[in-house]
């Protein structure tokens, strides 16, 4: 089985609308439906928006002029997680189809009155331009994978894959598609344009002339003719029949990004360029294109994205969140053009004449267009006859010729080029989008900054804005908010689509935690002593609260089937009694199988009345129990097991070298508590060979007697310990064998195959049942999912329209496999137990996080000027290591129980040890709660061990020496003196 992608959890924070509709960051794309009046454009937020023109685009109407129309918003539809980068109409004008970096194509169908757009293709790296035929059912795409697809409309999915990497080099990425009738343009960095049939994907041919990326491509309707825009400043056009270029137009001086042409010849067409000039050009009518006119229709303050036209109107797109409309400009046969330049024209010998009106001086007309505006479409063009002509003075037009090549600096002054419009005829606002983000130091909140200049602070486990700043600098915001924390990264924030997106990968998104007493709660809970709140169990626990209670509610409908068959079993029994009853044997070693078959079946037959020591009991050498395996699963213990490794994680806050062994011979017999029942019925020999052989064993590894036996008695026994145990205990090696076969045909049983997602864990949890049934078949079935509760995951109250999405890694990001909100999680079941990982399973109803070793620090302990005891061991070594968020009280108390004799009989009223000891660091007081990782990171500031001093502050007398035989042994205190990598691991 192929290894499966990594898969990853994102939550979307919602932004606040500060008005219905809009685009947050720029536009990449626009399309008209000329019909209906209808502007559609595509962002960088991955919304689509659809607009109301409120305009006559087909054609001139000669009604009196009314006000000025205001375009409306009219539906949206967030398509894509990343920008959008094309969109292009289809079927009629009836569809939408779009391109964006999120690696997917999409149909919308906005007329259908859906407000959802269905993927309808991927590639595996950015989707970078779209082209589809006037008639046809499919759509083309092209993306940085150097692939171009062929996608069906109806949902037949891909129709034809043509495959760049044989034909092109590495620089083959796809950046603009063409298409005409019978054939399909593409281009890109490599600056070569390839012709290709759409039918087959085979090459027609290639045209090479530009030198550098092609952003644009048009053909026409014939589909004999191709026009290319290039970053090199120039518009090429190709014929296809001859196979070479025609005409090279160089009238913009920077990076041209795009074509725009609704002629069926390319007679007419607009470009637009990275400086932000709109230029339409008409070569219609002429014998040569150098006759056409080319026009600086308007200058936008950005490079624009992609320009559109209908009717008398322009619309543009840059990196703005708005989108501006300009007014067209006429250069046809009734264009207004400046008299000098007039009757050059019509003295042409070559051009057809066109029928322009002419107006006298005292008759300006308003929509003359000005000489200055007036473009030289090449260097071998004669119209205008030179840069130097700007005015209407019959003297200038001798003036000499200077030929403007669109990679060139023409030599001498030349005047600016002033586009007819400097201001749009209407602006469609967009709203604010954040572009500037800082995570703080605690890792829970997130200073943005927005297209307004509008500073917000966000907390991203409560998924909302807890302050506002106003327009205010980022970096003068973030001191004053900011604190003097140190938090293992757990999460990843990406502003790129103008939201607050928090990433939650499985590899780190564990490991962060916060103290519960930190905590503002609207409802009082209550935690254990320093407890730890799992960061990123406790966003999940709450993105996916409706999902876990749906979960339940079919795990219980689920349950009651199964309980409603073992109800009928026993019912039948009850009406039909066993005709003799067999009187239960006892075994040879005198234990008799007195419990009814319901009370744990073992493998040979005999029952045991269930008790928490049982599973440890093999610990004490007086007594084997033949039959019973040495480590017992109980329904729940997989469960407990579960749970009180979690709570190990987060609670226990020692280092372990410092308390586990240096109080080895006082702790070891009464921790954990669930060993001391078998161990208070065992004889006394065996405890102090216990003892003796921990002290043996500790001289070598402080942590091996302390972790074995805390681990047993937390699992209900364990299987080496207890076979060392009860080794002196005579007993055939058949009945040893027969638990082991019989646990792991259990196993074998219970360990069936599932699926590698969220349903796998709902289908062990099933197999559970059907092993609980088997081996309890009079028993009811309990339930096997166990949510995180309260105390380890306080309740939130998120957002109902924040969003979820759920991720799989592909070669050129990630591709999506869900979106959906808070709200719709649950409704959404069957498609995330199949889409969603298995470990997401795992958090939200077992309660498992994946295991993994804890971050430790190291750190050395010296008394401050000896003004106490040391608690360096014999050979002086005193240096220890502990979990990263180990407090500094916790380390004050590991001094005081060191340096003090413990007291007969503790007294409640006494002082706690961080009330009359101060630890420092580079001089400086620590605080009680500062955590280990804070110190090193904002106090020590170095990479080696960190060095502390403990002292006393007076409000308690402690003696500067150890009294006299309280000193540590060699043998006990030896284990703190071991390496830190072989301590105890300290969770």
């Amino acid at each position: 089985m192929a290894k499966k992608a990594r898969q990853r959890i994102s939550y979307v924070l919602e932004l606040d609308h500060s008005s219905s509709g809009g685009h947050r960051l720029g536009v990449n794309g626009l399309a008209v439906d000329r019909d209906n009046a209808i502007l559609y454009s595509g962002g960088r937020d991955g919304v689509v928006c659809a607009w109301n023109l409120d305009l006559n685009l087909n054609g001139r109407s000669s009604s009196p002029p009314r006000p000025i129309p205001t375009t409306t918003f009219r539906a949206s539809t967030q398509a894509h997680t990343h920008w959008i980068n094309d969109i292009a109409l289809v079927s009629q004008n009836t569809a939408l189809v779009s391109a964006s970096s999120d690696l997917t194509v999409k149909l919308w169908r906005p007329s259908s009155g859906s407000n959802e757009a269905h993927t309808i293709g991927q590639h595996a790296d950015y989707v970078k331009c779209l082209a589809t035929p006037s008639t046809g059912d499919w759509v083309a795409s092209g993306g940085l994978d150097r692939k171009i697809y062929l996608w069906d409309l109806n949902g037949k999915g891909k129709s034809l894959e043509i495959d760049m990497k044989s034909e092109a080099s590495e620089k083959g990425s796809v950046y603009a598609l063409g298409v005409g009738r019978s054939i399909l343009a593409s281009g890109g960095p490599e600056s070569i344009v390839r012709l290709w049939d759409p039918k087959t994907g085979k090459r027609v041919t290639k045209f090479v002339g530009h030198t550098s990326n092609i952003r644009a491509i048009l053909i026409n309707e014939a589909g004999d003719t191709v026009m290319t825009a290039s970053s090199d400043q120039t518009i090429k056009v190709w014929s296809v029949t001859a196979g070479r270029c025609m005409y090279t137009f160089t009238m913009h001086n920077d990076s041209v990004w795009s074509l725009f042409s609704d002629d069926s010849e390319l007679g007419v067409f607009y470009s637009s360029d990275r400086s932000g000039l709109i230029v339409k050009t008409d070569t219609r009518n002429t014998v040569e294109m150098d006759e056409g006119l080319s026009v600086a229709v308007a200058q936008e303050h950005d490079g624009i994205n992609k320009v559109v036209a209908c009717g008398n109107y322009i619309w543009t797109a840059t990196s703005s969140s708005s989108i501006n409309r300009w007014t067209g400009v006429d250069t046809g046969p009734d264009a207004q053009l400046p008299e000098p330049f007039m009757r050059m024209r019509s003295g042409s010998t070559t051009s057809r004449p066109r029928q322009a009106s002419v107006t006298s001086v005292n008759e300006t007309s308003k929509n003359e267009i000005p000489a200055n505006s007036i473009l030289k479409m090449s260097h071998t063009a004669s119209f205008p006859p030179g840069l130097g002509l700007r005015d209407t003075s019959e003297s200038n037009l001798a003036a000499p010729s200077i030929s403007r090549k669109g990679s060139e600096i023409a030599p001498g002054p030349v005047p600016a080029i002033e586009p007819i419009h400097h201001l749009p005829e209407e602006t469609i606002e967009g709203q604010n989008g954040l572009v500037k983000h800082k995570l703080l130091n605690d890792r829970r909140r997130v200073l943005t900054l927005d297209t307004a200049g509008d500073v917000l602070l966000w907390d991203l486990i409560r998924c909302e804005v807890i302050q506002r700043f106003g327009k205010r600098h980022l970096e003068d915001v973030e001191p004053i908010v900011n604190t003097r924390e140190a938090v293992a990264p757990w999460c990843s924030i990406d502003t790129s689509s103008g939201n607050l997106t928090v990433v939650l990968e499985p590899f780190n998104c564990f490991d962060a935690e916060m103290y519960a007493d930190e905590l503002t709660l609207e409802e009082p809970v209550e935690f254990r002593e320093d407890q730890r709140i799992n960061l990123g169990r406790w966003i999940l626990r709450y993105l996916f609260a409706r999902l876990i209670d749906e979960e339940i509610k079919r795990d219980e409908a689920y349950r009651k089937k199964l309980n409603e068959g073992i109800e009928k079993r026993l019912a039948t029994t009850r009406l039909n009694p066993p005709a003799s009853l067999v009187m239960p044997t006892i075994d040879t070693q005198g234990w008799s199988g007195t419990g009814s078959p319901v009370t744990t079946p073992k493998a040979n037959g005999s029952s045991l009345v269930t008790s928490p020591g049982l599973g440890i009991g093999v610990a004490t050498p007086a007594i084997h129990l033949p039959g019973v395996p040495e480590k017992v699963d109980t329904p729940s213990s997989s469960v407990e097991k579960r749970s009180m490794h979690a709570s190990r994680q987060s609670g226990e806050d020692y280092f372990s070298s410092g308390i586990s062994s240096a109080d080895a011979p006082y702790k070891v017999v009464t921790t954990p508590a669930t060993v001391e029942p078998p161990a208070a019925e065992a004889s006394k020999p065996p405890v102090e060979t216990k003892d003796k052989e921990k002290e043996k064993d500790g001289s070598k590894s402080p942590s091996t007697p302390f972790g074995k036996k805390f681990r047993m008695g937390m699992s209900f026994g364990s299987k080496k310990t207890g076979r060392s145990a009860s080794s002196n205990t005579e007993k055939p090696v058949v009945v040893e064998e027969k638990p082991e076969e019989n646990k792991s045909e259990s196993s074998s049983n219970h360990e069936k195959e599932v699926d590698d997602s969220f349903r796998g864990v709902i289908q062990k949890i099933h197999n559970d049942y059907e092993r609980q049934i088997l081996e309890s078949p009079d028993q009811s079935v309990e339930t096997k999912i166990t949510p995180s509760l309260p105390n380890e995951t306080p309740v939130l109250k998120l957002p109902p329209g924040t969003k979820i999405i759920i991720q799989e890694e592909a070669s050129g990001g990630s591709a999506d496999l869900y979106r959906g909100t808070v709200m719709t999680v649950g409704a959404d079941a069957d498609i995330i137990e199949e889409k969603a990982p298995m470990w997401l399973g795992e958090v939200l109803l077992m309660n498992t996080i994946p295991s993994k070793d804890p971050v430790k620090v190291s750190f050395i302990l010296h008394p401050w000027q000896d003004s106490l005891p040391s608690i360096a061991a014999a050979d002086g070594n005193n240096r220890l290591n502990a979990n990263r968020m180990l407090r500094v009280k916790k380390i004050l108390a590991y001094v005081a129980e060191r340096i003090e004799t413990p007291p007969d009989e503790p007294d409640p009223n006494a002082l706690k040890p961080e009330e009359y000891l101060e630890l420092y660091c580079n001089d400086r007081l620590l605080q009680n709660t500062m955590s280990l990782a804070t110190l090193r990171t904002h106090i020590w500031k170095g990479g080696n061990d960190v060095v502390l001093y403990y002292k006393a502050n007076g409000r308690k007398e402690i003696p500067k020496v150890l009294p006299k035989g309280e000193a540590p042994s060699e043998a006990e205190v030896a284990p703190v003196m071991a390496q830190p990598g072989t301590a105890n691991p300290a969770t």
